[in-house]
């Protein structure tokens, strides 16, 4: 095995021709948009909770019982008014999206197209025709922020056509091209398995004058360990250690990717490679080790290692700490959890917001929600331990009714906190349980003029409640556009969809067997979802 991958590696990088076709192809959905005045009565829209009357803007919220966006962007208006230029012309011609963009009359400056393209990371298309329509002006200099942004975006969707154009065009620029934009191409194309691929880009560093070191090795190694390719990668550091070098750091990479994959008998043999050379195991050894040791369970082996560092002098950081009093409490044994927490604190090593939050995670979990506020006033009181945004996911978790987001909120903002991907998704999945139609849809619209989305985790959860609200022409919709923007959908939500198509066949068969001399049928009525009339 490692012989072929020894030989795969050696591969140089394939350069790929790159075709940019317009007009898209976009289904014609719910996507928001300002039309114009003589266009407005040819124009239809729908939501999957019908035709709004008015768009709810980003820190809508704050209007009604809840604040969801809490800091102002000074970009935001002149984006969103692009966004909406940019949905209302997705089947346009290329030449028509350009011009409708010159007709807004929006000064371009770097932060706003940074603003832009980050809004719009869950939708590259719309991301890359506003790049590609921006690099043209002669008048704008896109900076490092910009470049590395739509190529992140680019290489998160898999159009890697598209990145090769774009880092083409980087190329043309003297000085642009930097260790960030390497780190991107690297960890993007290792996302995507194309391991030859992101090997080739860390051997073309030479070509723009960057130096291989170890520390850009050491990057390579990080990439294809963190998507668990970590064969290939100790294949690589066998293989160049001499070319290199090699310290701790490395082997605690190698080590880390054995024990993110969740092998614990190839950690194991690592460890032991690294007690036998010439490097002593710190910190970040102990602690990755013993991550994978409670993560598979074995919390009696891991609590040997945690208790033999103080022993040798060694002293645990708040890092392995809360690793432990996860595990602990993982296990129901919340007192010796707290037993942990006591004697780090007797030591001189101070909890952090993880500790707490590991409390609060697993308090929760039972039900003991009035130790849980309890030890978030004792946060909100200690300095350098303010609750953040895993904090208040957790009681968002927790809640038992929509009445009781909009406190959170407000103690999320009275603490700095501001929204973000992983919390608006949570918020969905809340109302989604509650079947609160209303603000299902609210919260629809605050992701779409976050710019955190919606990503695939927000399809799914819309996609599957509706199928389950019997409203299947809707959901199939969503996924259209969800499939349009070039996310995989999850394999559940694949079979689903199956089966609603197949579904909409048979219904469909049945009307035509049904049909009289005329091709109607009176008696016949379709089940589907019907939408309410705009009043």
């Amino acid at each position: 095995m490692r012989l072929i991958i020894q030989s795969q590696i050696s591969k140089s990088l394939s350069q790929k021709s790159i075709h940019r076709k317009f007009p898209f192809d976009f289904p014609k959905s719910h996507f928001h948009f300002t039309p114009n005045p003589q266009d407005q009565a040819s124009i239809h829209i729908f939501h999957f909770l019908g035709p709004k009357k008015k768009s709810a803007f980003l820190h809508s919220f704050a209007n009604s019982d809840e604040r969801t966006g809490f800091q102002q962007n000074p970009y935001e208006k002149y984006s969103l008014n692009l966004q909406n230029v940019l949905k209302n012309h997705r089947n346009s011609r290329t030449e028509e999206i350009e011009l409708a963009l010159d007709q807004c009359m929006v000064t371009i400056t770097d932060g706003l197209a940074l603003d832009f393209v980050r809004r719009n990371r869950s939708d590259w298309k719309l991301a890359y025709v506003f790049f590609q329509w921006v690099s043209k002006k002669a008048e704008i200099s896109l900076g490092f922020d910009v470049y590395n942004e739509i190529l992140d975006i680019l290489g998160r969707m898999h159009r890697f056509e598209e990145l090769n154009k774009v880092f083409d065009k980087m190329s043309e620029r003297e000085g642009l091209v930097d260790e960030r934009i390497f780190r991107i191409l690297l960890n993007r194309y290792a996302a995507a398995h194309k391991l030859e691929d992101a090997i080739g880009v860390f051997n073309k560093r030479k070509e723009f004058g960057i130096k291989d070191d170890l520390v850009a090795f050491q990057v390579l190694l990080m990439c294809l360990c963190r998507y668990k390719h970590v064969d290939t990668a100790e294949t690589l550091y066998q293989s160049k250690r001499r070319e290199f070098g090699y310290d701790l750091k490395t082997m605690n990479i190698v080590l880390n990717g054995w024990c993110v994959l969740g092998n614990v008998h190839e950690a194991k043999r690592f460890w032991k490679d690294i007690i036998e050379s010439k490097y002593k195991p710190d910190l970040v050894t102990y602690g990755t080790f013993i991550k994978a040791l409670t993560k598979k369970g074995k919390l009696g082996t891991a609590m040997k290692l945690f208790r033999g560092m103080w022993e040798k002098g060694c002293n645990p950081d708040v890092v392995i700490c809360n690793c432990v009093i996860d595990a602990l409490c993982f296990k129901k044994k919340i007192p010796e959890a707290l037993e942990v927490l006591n004697e780090m604190e007797e030591r001189g090593c101070a909890p952090n917001v993880a500790t707490y939050n590991s409390l609060i995670k697993h308090l929760g979990k039972i039900g003991r929600m009035e130790k849980v506020y309890e030890i978030l006033d004792e946060m909100e009181g200690k300095e350098g331990c303010s609750p953040d945004n895993v904090t208040f996911n957790y009681l968002l978790q927790f809640s038992k009714k929509p009445e009781d987001v909009p406190g959170i909120f407000e103690r999320m903002e009275r603490n700095g906190c501001n929204m973000c991907c992983d919390t608006y998704n949570l918020v969905l999945r809340l109302y989604v349980k509650w079947d609160h139609e209303e603000k299902i849809r609210h919260t629809w619209d605050e992701i779409e003029k976050s710019g955190f989305g919606p990503d695939r985790r927000s399809y799914t959860v819309i996609i599957h409640w509706l199928h389950d609200k019997g409203r299947v022409e809707d959901a199939l919709s969503y996924f259209n556009e969800m499939t349009s923007k070039g996310m995989v959908p999850e394999p559940r939500t694949e079979i689903l969809v199956s089966a609603m198509k197949n579904k909409l066949n048979e219904q469909e068969g049945e009307k035509h067997k049904g049909r009289g001399i005329n091709g109607k049928s009176p008696r016949l009525r379709s089940k589907r979802f019907k939408r309410t009339k705009a009043g």
